[in-house]
């Protein structure tokens, strides 16, 4: 178990498609987060910032870039990509400064300005680069790999598609109440049912859309938030980066080909499993002691697929956790009580903050009508491609 660290504010810029750039974004939930922290900028030690590929030459070096639009003030700068696992890299960056004793307050920031439809790789022709030929060898799009997982789930555990119809009415109902999200209204199973077909066996409305956003966390030593007033700080208690075990035999994004099992057995753990274990195990908890979960809902069909590899359940039982009301706010483990990015989208460098946003206002106890009861433990959940993996364990 590693020391932990406080996280003494949290702020976001609302989720959309506004037309600006993303430091307009970063900078909104920047000052938001200070403001929550009762900090002025000039009390950061250091930025660390999640980088996002869509915004030129800046959003390759989103902590200058930030650190420029908040104004030069001496502060110790990093910026970090792992594509949706950024945020919490970035956060496991300035954890590990402020274990370090290189400074006692970080902030952190993501923000993205999301392109129309699904995600394409940036750049020109690359034909060593695995997330190019995916598109030119295959032509296989973002919700082309959510279908396969979906399919596979069917196919192996008996989902259906009415049961990933429920997990979007479960987290529009949520997002609804989030004052953040983009999406605010409810929708029915039916609604899903009539969305057209993107990726069979997944509809519009079974999948998560692209958006603009941010998210920012102050992050401190527990010392400075004594010293600064919080008796009690939210607290980081674990931060999961691992990757996946040779060899990695279900089909993940990007890969267009698995590893062969023939000669060497599977490890024993499959890669998201991984994520949550490694989180698990550093923040001394099981999935037992958690008060809700955040996870990356790229896909209906992928949330019930979070559920087993957090150990809410056992392997494939997602769907009866779902239809059971486990999952839903006021059910035994609450998951993407912030709507998730059914209600959000994805604006990549700050979803896994997003999470860890809503973590601490539930844990402290400020989410008004999507509260959870006496929530003590959270856990984010999410990964990049190229093998990032990422959760974050968060306690009260």
């Amino acid at each position: 178990m590693t020391a932990e660290v406080a996280v003494l504010g949290v702020g976001m810029h609302p989720w959309g498609k506004w037309g600006r750039g993303f430091v307009e974004y970063g900078v909104v939930a920047a000052r938001a987060a200070l403001a929550d922290a009762g900090l002025d900028w000039r009390d950061v030690g250091s930025i660390v910032g999640a980088d996002t590929v869509r915004g030129g030459y800046p959003g390759y070096v989103a902590g200058g870039t930030f650190a420029k639009a908040l104004g030069w003030q001496g502060a110790r700068v990093t910026s970090v990509y792992a594509a949706c696992a950024s945020g919490a890299q970035a956060i496991d960056a300035a954890r590990a400064q402020i274990l370090a004793g290189l400074a006692e307050v970080v902030l952190v920031v993501g923000a993205d300005a999301a392109p129309k439809g699904f995600f394409r790789p940036a750049g020109g022709d690359r034909p060593d680069d695995p997330d190019w030929l995916r598109f030119r060898v295959l032509g296989a799009t973002n919700p082309t790999y959510f279908g396969l997982y979906a399919r596979r789930r069917m196919v192996v555990h008996g989902d259906t598609a009415d049961d990933f119809a429920r997990v979007k009415v479960k987290n529009s109902a949520a997002g609804a109440l989030n004052p953040y999200a983009r999406y605010r209204k409810r929708v029915t199973a039916e609604e899903v049912a009539a969305s057209a077909v993107v990726s069979d066996p997944l509809r519009l409305l079974d999948i998560c859309a692209t958006s603009d956003g941010g998210a920012a966390l102050v992050l401190s030593s527990l010392e400075f938030a004594r010293r600064h007033g919080a008796a009690e700080p939210v607290r980081i208690r674990a931060v999961s980066t691992v990757t996946p075990r040779y060899p990695h035999t279900v089909l993940d994004l990007p890969d267009i080909a698995t590893d062969s099992a023939v000669a060497v057995e599977p490890a024993g753990q499959a890669f998201r499993t991984s994520i949550a274990a490694a989180a698990y195990e550093e923040a001394g908890i099981g999935p037992e002691d958690l008060s809700l979960a955040e996870v990356y809902d790229l896909s209906t069909a992928l949330e019930l697929q979070w559920y087993e590899d957090l150990a809410l359940c056992a392997e494939g039982e997602g769907a009866k956790l779902l239809r059971d009301g486990a999952t839903a706010l006021g059910g035994r483990i609450p998951v993407n009580v912030s709507g998730g990015l059914a209600s959000f989208g994805e604006a990549v460098p700050a979803q896994a903050l997003a999470q860890v946003c809503e973590v601490t206002w539930q844990l402290r106890g400020q989410a008004g009508g999507r509260q959870v009861a006496d929530a003590r433990v959270g856990i984010t959940a999410n990964q990049g491609l190229f093998g990032h993996g990422s959760a974050v364990v968060a306690v009260r």
